[in-house]
Order: structure tokens, then C-alpha cells, then sequence
């Protein structure tokens, strides 16, 4: 199928060549009698709109040939002169000639519109058609478009990007017929056009497959219908004939009969019809197969409306056996998906022994399943019933990828989750949601989906605000204003709180919230979040809905409060900080919502938890590696339970995709008990859920999940008694999340598809990014929840350290082998350090509300400074470092992470706290020892700040400020630092 699949960007480039301006040369008579005192323009614009046209030409009226070609010559824009056959200075022919004569442009297309076939005695070879006017209106749409259509046929049928754009030919060279049929036939065409659109799952989708609709090609002499059929026989639609037309200049006989004969050995299954006045030719029509129209009937366009919808595939899908008899019908991909699964076998074999499904696919612009089913035979099927089951596959799985490759506009009215990413309002997506659909497409184009045997890779269904439904709640609640300049987040909340919520959202959120019922997480998509330079990790709030109320209502309060709390989240002080730091205003940001469903299954006695098995952050470049690990072989890190775990700095484990059982941090008994996950993160599904504080998970201990029975599949067993580690959970002993049955015993390929998954969106997004997934074993599905840039430092020039483990210990602050960022940085006077000797891990949070507050001062002072202290930075698990988030720290240059006393603490790469540092280019030492300098890692002289004076001291924190600045260097590409003295630093470095 992957040959005949068109991008919906390919149908940007259909239909180049657009009718936008006409000139229409008539006597103010004639013009009378076309606009029947009424504006011909509104007329003919009208028109348009009737059939939904997504545009309209433009008229420009001239009384005279001079003035015409005047105005032709003046108004580039004017694409088609339609004349009336006498004007007051000369007659069409005469008009036409000139035109080409003058030079204006060779291409310039004239079409006579006569008012009686007298009219048509001169010779018409110089206009490009002549119609005959009989009253109807739509034959100025059916000149327009049958201009357009040959001028685009060659382009939108011939161009391999975009093959497949179906042609009809009418061969018919009497102007009172084709005057009469082309109206009736682009009136059914773009009707049947807009019911296929209607499916379209966004505004976009439906303009461009209105371009995809079928070209209708006018021939009027055997010449021309073969030079069109030799051009176009590969997506001929159908044929509709007269019998008797010009062949070698000359009128012939049997013209049609032959060109049919012509196109049936070539295409048996090509629908032609003849139309003749003559009865005596309906029986050699229907002896080939073909259908016939009579000329004179009363009916002849009511039948010619038939043909169109039954046997061109206009009109739904009939399901017939042999003899007629109608077994089934189908109006859309969905409806033949479920009646293919129900009528008899030989109604199929019927239909597809004839192309049926091709050709009515084809008709409604579905190209890619309507190429991949055209060449299959029903011979090549050894039962009937292998034929239904390929059919039914193979649109389901092009449903599936036409549904992967949008964000489809929500309706109320037809809402089923037939596909899983939905926009409510308009506006934009927002970078979360943004990343999201690119990895959906990203994913369905290339195959991921299901490349993995037995195991689904996918993105969460999920509905997306857009961005206009924040404005639209702001704007009308006066909001805006207030929230930009309030410092008190309590009054924005209960402002935001008991503010309205815009109406047509909450309806749409309603519907959606009566068809799902699975826990949600609710969570920001602003404008600049996942930007290439700017993240925004963390900074807004996401919040999980269990969702399993039983009132819709009920969960209609709790979602729209929870997207409450997201809006006013932009204004918090941490994202006032953030924003701070950067060079863009609050006012510029705007915030859409992604309603995501959770991947995870319930557990528990009672399914009191909703969690998933294994939760995680995959980073296509790793800051620290350890040999055999290079950088470029990425690092992730990955749960039990819920990622906050991860994205907050707690426990976890990090390995290499690329060498999934060499695991350094279980290279130890010591590393693997002090290092390793000791609780996880769940939703509980009992409780009150009237108040916002339930919108959180909750910690819960391995001794649950053990007895949940998701900790065997990731858990190993530590055993006192012999002091050693053993994988799975047979033995007595303390639980150790290892993850050894998943990345040892490859219970589940995780490893494997992380590194396709970072290959693939490495080069989608044209360089390093960072990926959030979870893993649901029990149905063996990995679900994508975020993918985004990975900003890293340019190392554009060359950094000189020499050998930082020969430096004398007096000379420097700190010297790291372990260095996130590259270059100089001068001019720091500022220190605030955590006391090394002094620091209480029980008290790490008091350390985190110090450092804020001297993080204020030194920002409004424009000081930037140095932070050190100890445990991991960032780290929502107060025992393993200092609790702060970004916006406590946002004005340090440089942070140096020393080791804790009795625990080395591994910097969380898949943080967000981490990746902020990354964005903001933020200098970061990590240094695993004590007082005494370590030849392996680093020190800090703890000894020589604690000597410097302090300008101000609490319980944990010294703010140092030296006379003279310190020196920072930084070589990224080997990942080393020093931070020297003031008395170094003046020297000549």
C-alpha cells in the first residue's frame, strides 16, 4: 500500500490552474438576459457556493471587443474571456483572433457561449469551446471547471508524487448535448465530492480531497478522445460516448463503437456508455458490456445521474450478487468495512472480479487502499473468504493510517472515536500536542505501528483545546490583565476557578466524556512548550483524572476543573520565573490543553490503582556515558508505575538502548540497593474526586505492586543471606525494581524499540529529541506520550583545560571529568552553597525554600551566581537531593552536584529539571566525592569555602561574595570542567 499512499501535503499541488478572474465580453442586451435582472456576478457566485466551491471567480464585464482586449491587456488576472457571439464592434471570431493576435498571453483561453446553435455556423476552431446557453445557470460552472479540469489533467494524473486523480471522458461533439450534459455532470460530481469531503476529519483534509475529485474530459472529435484515453488510460474512471462524432474530419458512424472496442481490450472493466438517437445501437452497446443512453428521452439526464452513481461510483456501494439482486450497501469506508465482514461470498467475488471496490474508492479520492487493491486478482485468492479477509485488512488498515496522519476537528454529532486525535475550537495545537501528532504520522508513514510482532507502538487517543478556547475564557471573564500582574497564585486560582467556562467547548468536552471512559491526564500544550530551543519542561501543570464516575456530569465538573488549573498554571510564579529567564513576554503565550488517555490497567482486589507496568524518558544523546557507551548511543531512564518517578528525579533506572544489559548502576550490590526504585507512583481510583488535591497520583510501596503482580516482570530479588542479587521474585529476600526480565530475559522488546523509535525521531526532527513512553504488558502496547527537541550546546570553539586531575587542589573551586555544557564563563562573583559538612538530608526541603529566596534577591539584582551543593539537584525525593524546581534555581550560570556522604547519586538525565539545564545552556558538575580530591571524578574544596566570608547564612545556605570573579571552563566533547579561584582566575589562562 505504501506506493499508492499519498501524503495529504501532495494535494497541496493539485489543481494548479484556477479559473479566478473572467471577463465577460456581451452587449448590455445579452448581459441583460444572462443576469435576468439580477447581478450576474452574485449569479454565477452563487453558483459556487451552492455546490460549496471553496472559491469563486471574479467578473469583469465588456461591451465591446476593444474594450475587452483593453481590459484582457490591463488586468493581468483575467484568466478566461468568455464572449457572447455579437458585440458592437465585431463578431467572437473576430474577438478571438485579435486576442491571439495582440499578444496578451498565447494560453488565454476564449469560450463562445451562443444563444442558439446559429450562432455556431462560423468556425469555432478558434475558441477554445462553444456552449450554447438553454437557461441553466450552472453552465457557467461547467465551462469553468471543464477549462480547469484539461488544463490540470496532465499535472494531477501525471506527476508520481500524486498519481491516481481518476478521469471521465465525454466524447460528444454536438454543443446542445455537452451544453446539457456537463452541467448535470459537475452538479453530481462536486455534490458527491462534498459527501466524501464531509468525512474529511479537519477543515484541511476536506478542502484538499475536494482538489482529489474526478476530472471531467470534453472531446469532440476521435482524435482528440484517443490522444485522451492514450494519456489518461491508467486512470480512466469511465467513458460516457456518442456513437456517431468527427473521425478524420469527417462525421463517422461508428466512431464510438470503435474507440469502445479500442478501450475494452485494453480495460475490460472500464464503465463506458453510449448515448445515440438511434434505438438499433442499444443492442450492440449492451452486447460489449457497456450501457446506453437515449438521446430525445424525457429522462436521458435522470438516467445519465444514474450512471454516474452506480456504475462511476458516485454513490454509495451496492453490494449485488450476479443476478442484481442487492445484498448490502455502504455509504462510507466504515459502513463497507462492516458490510464486508456480512455479505455472501459471492456478492465479493462479483464485485471484485470487476475492480467495483477499486473503482468506488478511486471516485472518492481514497488512493492509497484503491491502488493496493487494484491489482489483486480474485484468482489469487484460494477461497472466497481470503479475499473478504484481505479486504477487510486492507481498509482497515488504510483507515487506520488516514486517521494517524490528522488532527481530526471534534463534532458532537458524529463523534466514535474512529480515530484517537481530535481538536476541540481552533487556534493552535500547542508544542506538546504538536510533537504528538508529528509522532502519529511520523509513526503511521513509516511502519512503526506495527513493526514489532505482537506489540502495538501508538500514541494515546486524546482531544486537544486549542489554543482560542484559552482566549475566548479569558477574554470573556477579564482575565488576562489580572493574571499577568497577580503575584498571588491562591486569588488567580480562585478566580480561574469560579469563572465560566466557554459554553461550545463544554458540550464538546461532554460528548467526548460520555464515550470515554478511561482515566485521564490532563496536561499544558502551550505555545512555546517542546519548542527547538526552549522547552518549557515542567513548568506547567499536568493533572490525572480517574474518570470513572458515574455522572457524566459528575466528570464534566472534574475535567473542566482540572483544565481550569492547567490555564492558571501559565500564570504561576514559576512560570512568570521561566518566562523571565527568556526573551519572551507572558502575554505572548497561549495555552491549549491535551485531554490523553493513560496508558496502564487497573489493579488491586478492589482495582483500586491504575498504573502501567513500565513508564519512562529516552534521550537520543547521553551526557554522562560509560564505556562501552559513546553519547550518541542515548541514555534511558524508566519506572514502575507512573513516570513522575522519572520526570521528577526520583529512583530509577538508566540504561543504554543500545547495550541493554550492561546496566552500571547494577554493577554493585551497593549501587543497585542504594540507587534503585523503592516505590511507585499510581492513580488511586476510590475516593472523593470534587477537589482538585485528587487530580494526583499517590506513592505506594513494592510489596503492592508485588501483589498486584507487576513487580514480577520488572523485579529481582535481593538476598542478605548470600549478598547477591538474583532476577525475579522466586526467592526471600528485599525487592529490587532491575528491570532484569524485561532488558536480561527480553520479556518485552522495550530495548529494541527505543533505539528504532530514537533513530526514527532523530531524523523526523533533525536532531537529537527526547521521548516519554509507557509500557502496558498485559496487551503488549507501547504508548508514545511526548516526543520533543533535544537542545544541546553548539561546541563551536576550542576549550583549553589541559589535564584537570593534575590541577593543584588550591587552585581551583571545583574540577569535574563529569561536565554538562561547553565554554568560558567569567564574571561570577556570587556563590550560594550548600554546606557539605552541615547538610541534613531530613531537612533538604528547608535547603530548597533558602536557595529560592536568595535565587529572587540575586534576579532582581542581575547577579548571576554559582550554586553547589549536594544529593541531585532538581530531585522531587527529598532524600536523594534538594527538592527545588527550575524557576528556585533560574539564576545560576553554573551548578555543581556534589555526591552525598554515604550515597552516589547518578544526575537523572530524563528529568525535567535536567532538561532545562540543557536548554539554558546552564554549566553542570557532578562530583562523586568528599573533602578529599578523587583522581577519578573530581572535587570540590570545601575547605576553602567554607573559609570565604559570608555575606548572609541560614541553617544550610552560605551566599558568598568574592572581590573578584571566578573563571569556569567547560570542553563538552570530552565532558570535562574546572572552576577556578579568584587569584587563578586573574592570571593569564
Amino acid at each position: 500500500m505504501a506506493n499508492g499512499h499519498r501524503s495529504h501535503a501532495s494535494y497541496q499541488d493539485l489543481m494548479r490552474y484556477r479559473i479566478l478572474d473572467i471577463l465577460l465580453v456581451a452587449t448590455p442586451y445579452d448581459s441583460f438576459l444572462l443576469e435576468e435582472a439580477g447581478e450576474l456576478s452574485e449569479r454565477l457566485a452563487g453558483e459556487f457556493r451552492n455546490l460549496d466551491v471553496h472559491y469563486a471567480p471574479g467578473l469583469t464585464v465588456a461591451s465591446t471587443g476593444t474594450e475587452a482586449i483593453e481590459i484582457a491587456k490591463r488586468q493581468r488576472s483575467i484568466n478566461l474571456i468568455l464572449t457572447t457571439p455579437h458585440v458592437a464592434d465585431m463578431d467572437a471570431a473576430e474577438l478571438a483572433r485579435r486576442v491571439r493576435e495582440s499578444g496578451i498571453r498565447r494560453d488565454l483561453p476564449v469560450v463562445l457561449l451562443a444563444w442558439d446553435t446559429s450562432d455556431l455556423q462560423p468556425d469555432t476552431s478558434l475558441f477554445e469551446r462553444a456552449f450554447l446557453w438553454q437557461g441553466d445557470a450552472r453552465i457557467l460552472l461547467a465551462i469553468v471547471k471543464s477549462v480547469e479540469d484539461w488544463r490540470n489533467a496532465e499535472h494531477d494524473t501525471g506527476t508520481p508524487e500524486i498519481p491516481g486523480v481518476p478521469v471521465i471522458l465525454l466524447i460528444e461533439d454536438d454543443p446542445r448535448r455537452y451544453s446539457s450534459f456537463l452541467p448535470a455532470m459537475y452538479a453530481e460530481l462536486l455534490h458527491h465530492s462534498q459527501q466524501v469531503i464531509a468525512e474529511g476529519l479537519n477543515l484541511s483534509q476536506k478542502i484538499l480531497r475536494m482538489r482529489a475529485r474526478p476530472k471531467i474530459l470534453l472531446c469532440t472529435h476521435y482524435e482528440e478522445a484517443q490522444k485522451a484515453f492514450e494519456a489518461y488510460r491508467e486512470d480512466l474512471l469511465g467513458i460516457i460516448s456518442d456513437v456517431e462524432f468527427p473521425r478524420g474530419g469527417r462525421s463517422s458512424p461508428t466512431a464510438g463503437l470503435d474507440f469502445m472496442r479500442t478501450v475494452r481490450e485494453a480495460y475490460p472493466d472500464t464503465p463506458i456508455v453510449l448515448h445515440s438517437s438511434r434505438p438499433e445501437f442499444e443492442r450492440q452497446a449492451r452486447e460489449v458490456g457497456a450501457g446506453f443512453l437515449r438521446k430525445g428521452s424525457h429522462h436521458v439526464l435522470g438516467e445519465l445521474r444514474r450512471i454516474l452513481l452506480e456504475d462511476f461510483g458516485f454513490g454509495d456501494f451496492v453490494f449485488r450478487l450476479p443476478d442484481g439482486t442487492e445484498v448490502g450497501r455502504a455509504g462510507d469506508l466504515r459502513s463497507l468495512e462492516e458490510q464486508l465482514a456480512s455479505v455472501p461470498a459471492e456478492s465479493i467475488r462479483y464485485h471484485g472480479a470487476r475492480n467495483h471496490f477499486s473503482r468506488w474508492l478511486r471516485a472518492r479520492a481514497d488512493f492509497g487502499v484503491a491502488h493496493a487493491l487494484r491489482p489483486r486478482k480474485v484468482d489469487d485468492y484460494p477461497t472466497p473468504e481470503a479475499l473478504r479477509q484481505d479486504l477487510i485488512h486492507a481498509i482497515g488498515d488504510y483507515r487506520v493510517e488516514q486517521a494517524q496522519s490528522v488532527v481530526a476537528d471534534f463534532r458532537r454529532d458524529g463523534f466514535d472515536f474512529s480515530t484517537d486525535f481530535y481538536r476541540i475550537g481552533s487556534g493552535s495545537l500547542g508544542g506538546k500536542a504538536r510533537g504528538l501528532a508529528f509522532v502519529r504520522r511520523m509513526l503511521a508513514q513509516s511502519g512503526l505501528r506495527k513493526s514489532f510482532r505482537g506489540v502495538e507502538i501508538f500514541v494515546p487517543p486524546a482531544v486537544v483545546l486549542g489554543t482560542d478556547v484559552f482566549e475566548r475564557f479569558l477574554d470573556a471573564n477579564d482575565l488576562r490583565r489580572f493574571a499577568i500582574d497577580c503575584e498571588d497564585e491562591q486569588e488567580i486560582w480562585r478566580r480561574f476557578r469560579a469563572a465560566p467556562f466557554p459554553e461550545e467547548a463544554e458540550r464538546d468536552l461532554q460528548a467526548f466524556l460520555e464515550k470515554a471512559r478511561f482515566p485521564l491526564a490532563v496536561r499544558s500544550s502551550s505555545l512555546l512548550e517542546d519548542s527547538q530551543h526552549l522547552p518549557f519542561t515542567g513548568v506547567y501543570d499536568t493533572l490525572m483524572l480517574r474518570n470513572n464516575a458515574w455522572s457524566v456530569i459528575d466528570r464534566l465538573r472534574q475535567t473542566v476543573l482540572a483544565i481550569k488549573r492547567v490555564y492558571a498554571s501559565a500564570f504561576s510564579r514559576a512560570a512568570k520565573s521561566y518566562l523571565a529567564a527568556t526573551p519572551y513576554r507572558l502575554e505572548e503565550e497561549k495555552m491549549a490543553v491535551l485531554l490523553q488517555k493513560i496508558v496502564g490497567s487497573p489493579h488491586g482486589r478492589h482495582r483500586e490503582r491504575f498504573y502501567p507496568d513500565i513508564s519512562g524518558v529516552a534521550r537520543s544523546y547521553d551526557f554522562y556515558p560509560r564505556p562501552p557507551m559513546t553519547a550518541g548511543d542515548g541514555i534511558t531512564a524508566v519506572c514502575l508505575g507512573m513516570g513522575r518517578g522519572v520526570v521528577e528525579g526520583g529512583a530509577c533506572l538508566r540504561f543504554c538502548p543500545r547495550y541493554p544489559q550492561h546496566v552500571p548502576q547494577l554493577s554493585s550490590v551497593e549501587e543497585a540497593l542504594e540507587g534503585t526504585q523503592r516505590s511507585f507512583w499510581a492513580i488511586p481510583m476510590m475516593g472523593d474526586q470534587q477537589d482538585e488535591l485528587s487530580m494526583r497520583e499517590e506513592l505506594y510501596g513494592l510489596d503492592v505492586a508485588e501483589a498486584d503482580g507487576t513487580l514480577a516482570a520488572v523485579g529481582s530479588t535481593w538476598s542478605p543471606e548470600n549478598e547477591a542479587i538474583y532476577d525475579g521474585l522466586s526467592r526471600q529476600g528485599t525487592r529490587l525494581v532491575t528491570f532484569a526480565p524485561v532488558l536480561k530475559q527480553r520479556l518485552f522488546p522495550l530495548a529494541d524499540i527505543l533505539t528504532t523509535l530514537i533513530e526514527a525521531g532523530t531524523k523526523g526532527m533533525g536532531g537529537p529529541v527526547e521521548i516519554e513512553f509507557a509500557v502496558n504488558l498485559a496487551v503488549r502496547e507501547l504508548g508514545v506520550l511526548q516526543m520533543r527537541p533535544l537542545a544541546l550546546a553548539r561546541e563551536a570553539e576550542a576549550i583549553e583545560l589541559g589535564h584537570v586531575g593534575e590541577l593543584a587542589p588550591e587552585s581551583a573551586v571545583c574540577w569535574s571529568r563529569s561536565v554538562l555544557g561547553h565554554g568560558r564563563i567569567e564574571g561570577i562573583r556570587d556563590l550560594v552553597v550548600v554546606d557539605f559538612q552541615r547538610f541534613e538530608r531530613a531537612r533538604s526541603r528547608d535547603a530548597a525554600t533558602e536557595i529560592a529566596r536568595l535565587n529572587r534577591a540575586l534576579l532582581s539584582q542581575g547577579a548571576p551566581y554559582l550554586l553547589i551543593g549536594v544529593g541531585r539537584w532538581g530531585s522531587r525525593d527529598p532524600w536523594l537531593g534538594i527538592p527545588v524546581t527550575w524557576d528556585q534555581v533560574a539564576g545560576a550560570r553554573v551548578i555543581v552536584e556534589a555526591g552525598l556522604r554515604d550515597v552516589r547519586v547518578e544526575p537523572s538525565q530524563g528529568s525535567h529539571f535536567f532538561q532545562n539545564l540543557t536548554s539554558f545552556h546552564v554549566g553542570y558538575f557532578t562530583v562523586n566525592s568528599g573533602a578529599t580530591p578523587d583522581a577519578i571524578s573530581g572535587f570540590v574544596d570545601w575547605d576553602w569555602l567554607g573559609a570565604q566570608p559570608a555575606l548572609s547564612e541560614t541553617a544550610h545556605v552560605r551566599h558568598l561574595r568574592l572581590e573578584s570573579p571566578i573563571l569556569v571552563k567547560m570542553d563538552g566533547r570530552k565532558g570535562e570542567g574546572v572552576i577556578l579561584k579568584p587569584s587563578v582566575s586573574a592570571s593569564p589562562l
